[in-house]
């Protein structure tokens, strides 16, 4: 079943290794056949090393595992509620990258400082609240997908045009078209993350406080790569 879908899921989760995104076992990425309304996620807790495409988990959008003899990812609940409220995205990504981690610990949203944050979304990375006592002691993973959402609708930002988000205290989830754009999501994030810190700290040293991309160049570059009329690239 969807054996396709498998292959692409397991390459997407080796790319993970490969750009440094995950060590061990922190990260997952995940897939979704959308004319099925069937997930395809990484195993939980199983090395990349000896982890096969053969391994990877079905389920579908109620959370029934429909194909696998081992358990999804702990994190499939949160895969789970964002495909069933951002209906564009074909794949989605979690790790424990250090750079994003470490602004998700902060509880700050990355902020918009230079075009090369403008060339991946169109605002600030949004860091979203910190789940209370009792939703951690609930449906915890459900209820982090469910704040995610949250986060996006309280802030009328459309998962298409900020394809990330930081959960406090936790790390960062990433989504594209499909699971190999969503892992270079979040390869971008990671670098985004590092050059915002970066930023802030040479801001902080020299006593600059003019950081900051002006709307209207981060309107630039975000359209001519993801707009209407976007012309960045070959047709």
């Amino acid at each position: 079943m969807l054996e396709d879908l498998k292959e692409k899921v397991f390459e997407a989760n080796l790319q993970l290794v490969k750009y440094g995104l995950v060590v061990l076992t922190w990260g997952n990425v995940s897939a979704i056949d959308r004319t099925e309304n069937l997930v395809v996620i990484k195993p939980s807790g199983v090395p990349y090393d000896t982890m096969k495409a053969a391994d990877m988990v079905v389920m579908d959008l109620n959370g029934n595992k429909i194909e696998g003899d081992l358990n999804p990812s702990s994190d499939t609940p949160t895969h789970l509620e964002l495909y069933r409220n951002f209906e564009n995205i074909g794949g989605i990504v979690h790790t424990h990258s250090s750079w994003a981690c470490a602004w998700a610990q902060a509880g700050g949203d990355i902020p918009a400082y230079g075009t090369t944050h403008a060339d991946f979304a169109n605002c600030a990375v949004p860091c979203a609240r910190g789940l209370t006592e009792e939703e951690v002691n609930g449906e915890y993973e459900l209820n982090t997908g469910k704040v995610i959402v949250e986060e996006f609708e309280r802030r009328k930002i459309k998962a298409d045009e900020c394809p990330a988000v930081l959960i406090h205290r936790h790390g960062p989830f990433t989504w594209g078209k499909d699971p190999f754009k969503a892992v270079e999501n979040a390869l971008i994030l990671e670098e985004v993350a590092k050059m915002a810190s970066r930023t802030q700290r040479i801001a902080q040293f020299d006593n600059h406080s003019n950081i900051g991309i002006e709307q209207y160049l981060l309107d630039k570059h975000y359209n001519r790569k993801h707009g209407e009329n976007a012309y960045y690239g070959q047709k």
